[in-house]
């Protein structure tokens, strides 16, 4: 929880030699999107906690302006006066730092007066509801200002409930953020993975569900820092297996399902080479794994997802259109076998990704495609520089016209154990 909004710490130098660090990431073509948490503050006597020796920041009531769950204040959102000074350090930090983007904290708990609370412990609005309408105007004046102030910087959402249109227009009644973290597909995804591949057709559902709802925001998809924290153990570790190449198989597996996903991509950092503990502030990160063959080769794997993702139009062109994705087989539970397919406006752009999250291999794995003629995996993540085994289709793959998959043209690959496959057509 944030005590000086407007001071970066000095544990990590002064402003200025701030400013040197993310002006040398520039340079590097690298962006920097800060966390901000204009959600609720500590009760600090340092930070805003009566300030000046009122509520000047928080509600004077305590159900209005504690959130007991999380033991900090919560800001009184209908003074312009707090609304001001929130708005202009959201600026502060683009304009002086000149940051790329913010990611804005625990946003439900700003919009829903009963957060983290139980009955007594709150007050209804004027209508009797437990929305927080201060709060909601709030964000609405909060992203108008910065979109207009800082034109091409993003505003990303972390909100965790049903609450609609976050990332909607603020002209159709939407909060108007750019992006907002998918919670629940982390949440169900990383369930999945975590079983044991022998029962993870019980679980097929948690695959698939995220589609149901994926166009209704503006989703950014990946594994967050939530998921690593509090005993929950490094995604590395949530993985099943006894030897460090199974988990690493798993995570290849779940990063080119991830990457083949709709929406933004996020890894929390030593995700890429596969951190074995959990992570903490109080110690570094586990480096020197990276330099063992498999972590190395995971690592590996990450660099030509990124890759694959900046050259396929396919993968970001359409990210929030439901035409840009269309499952060919999503109901192989008892295999674990999941085959769709991303488009752009170019209809040659069209990739199909084979995803096998099972143990077995299949030597000739029918599928339906789109479009009749001749494909060639572009991205196999079974390759041996990858860390897998090199169970590849190398070779052109030409359609028949047998149908499969509700299509009249299918092809057969080899589809190796725990691995995902593109597929181009070329």
């Amino acid at each position: 929880q944030a005590t000086g909004y407007y001071a970066p710490t000095s544990r990590y130098g002064t402003p200025d030699e701030f400013k040197a660090f993310v002006d040398h990431l520039h340079q590097n073509g690298i962006g920097v999107i800060l966390d901000w948490n204009p959600s609720h503050f500590p009760k600090d006597a340092h930070g805003l906690a009566r300030f000046d020796g009122t509520c000047l920041y928080e509600h004077l009531d305590p159900r209005r302006g504690e959130n007991p769950e999380m033991g900090t204040l919560v800001y009184n959102f209908g003074r312009l006066q707090v609304s001001n000074f929130l708005i202009s350090n959201a600026l502060y930090w683009a304009n002086e730092f000149h940051a790329d983007g913010i990611r804005a904290a625990a946003i439900d708990s700003m919009l829903y007066l009963d957060h983290g609370k139980r009955f007594g412990e709150w007050i209804p609005n004027m209508y009797g509801g437990n929305e927080n309408l201060d709060a909601v105007e709030f964000i609405k004046h909060l992203n108008s200002i910065f979109h207009r102030e800082v034109p091409g910087a993003m505003m990303i959402a972390e909100e965790s409930s049903a609450w609609p249109r976050i990332t909607g227009a603020l002209n159709e009644e939407g909060l108007g953020f750019d992006y907002k973290w998918n919670s629940g597909w982390q949440h169900d995804f990383l369930h999945y993975m975590q079983c044991d591949p022998k029962d993870r057709h019980l679980h097929y559902g948690d695959l698939t569900l995220g589609m149901l709802y994926a166009y209704s925001e503006d989703y950014v998809q990946g594994f967050s820092h939530a998921e690593v924290v509090h005993g929950k153990k490094s995604v590395f570790s949530k993985m099943p297996g006894d030897t460090a190449d199974a988990k690493c198989a798993h995570l290849r597996t779940a990063y080119g399902y991830l990457f083949g996903h709709p929406g933004k991509k996020h890894l929390f950092m030593g995700q890429e080479f596969g951190q074995q503990e959990e992570w903490t502030e109080t110690i570094a990160l586990d480096w020197d794994l990276a330099k063992q063959n498999e972590r190395a080769e995971l690592q590996t794997f990450i660099k030509a997802l990124n890759h694959l993702y900046t050259t396929q139009p396919a993968l970001y062109e359409w990210d929030y259109i439901p035409e840009g994705f269309e499952w060919i087989n999503c109901t192989s539970a008892q295999d674990n076998v999941l085959v769709f397919a991303r488009s752009s406006k170019e209809q040659e752009e069209t990739l199909i990704f084979v995803c096998n999250f099972a143990s077995v291999s299949h030597e000739a794995f029918q599928l339906g495609v789109p479009l009749a003629g001749d494909y060639m995996e572009i991205l196999n993540s079974d390759a041996s520089e990858f860390g897998g085994n090199g169970r590849m289709n190398g070779q052109v793959i030409t359609s028949c016209q047998t149908q499969k998959d509700h299509r009249g043209n299918s092809i057969t690959i080899h589809l190796a154990p725990m691995s995902v496959c593109v597929l181009k057509k070329i």
